[in-house]
């Protein structure tokens, strides 16, 4: 099997398995609008908006016209130049957990061959993807050695560094941990929180 392709761009899909599918293909931070839940949801769009500002982000949605009114929204949100498009080519089908297809009868993410969806992300220019930024390795231990979960305070002070880091207040210590990775490493997270 081919690398995985190193972005370091935040990739943003519709659903889980369109996640689950794109896993085996890119390593980079992958996000779900889980369908049209993102137009309902701020926060979602408050993420999207600061990933784009910080790393970019990339979106690769089915080819109906669900996937493109998402694509919308998020070039949208992101604003110009923070977004790259990916697009699939309209293959006719079903996937193989569905019992039949799909409204317009078109096979999304989750359906598409890996060489194909390498393929889509090469004519976007994503290949090769260059060095992505040495980020990373913050542990959930990190997060309790630092205060940020499990003690008197941490839910305080992890409010706090995701209004600093311009990050959606109400996310999860479970969310906030790949995107920290995604846009710090520990010893900048110890700086941050020094000033707080």
């Amino acid at each position: 099997m081919d690398e995985r392709i190193a972005l370091s761009q935040a990739v943003i899909v519709e659903g889980k398995y369109d996640k689950i599918r794109l896993e085996s293909v890119v390593d980079a931070l992958i996000l779900t609008t889980d369908g049209f839940r993102i137009f309902r949801d701020k926060e979602m769009r408050a993420l999207v908006r600061a990933l784009a500002d910080r790393c970019g982000i990339v979106v690769l949605t089915d080819s109906d016209a669900a996937g493109f009114r998402i694509r919308a929204l998020l070039s949208g949100i992101a604003g110009k130049g923070k977004l790259t498009q990916v697009y699939i080519p309209d293959i006719f089908g079903k996937e193989k957990r569905k019992s039949r297809p799909g409204r317009e009868g078109k096979i999304g993410v989750e359906g598409v061959d890996r060489a194909l969806l390498r393929e889509a992300f090469a004519k976007a220019g994503l290949l090769p993807a260059g060095t992505p930024p040495q980020l990373g390795g913050i542990t959930r231990q990190d997060l309790y050695e630092l205060g940020l979960t499990g003690g008197p305070g941490s839910s305080a002070l992890r409010r706090a560094l995701l209004r600093k880091l311009g990050l959606p207040q109400r996310l999860s210590t479970s969310a906030m941990l790949p995107v920290l990775n995604h846009i710090t490493d520990r010893k900048a997270l110890e700086a941050i929180l020094e000033r707080l």
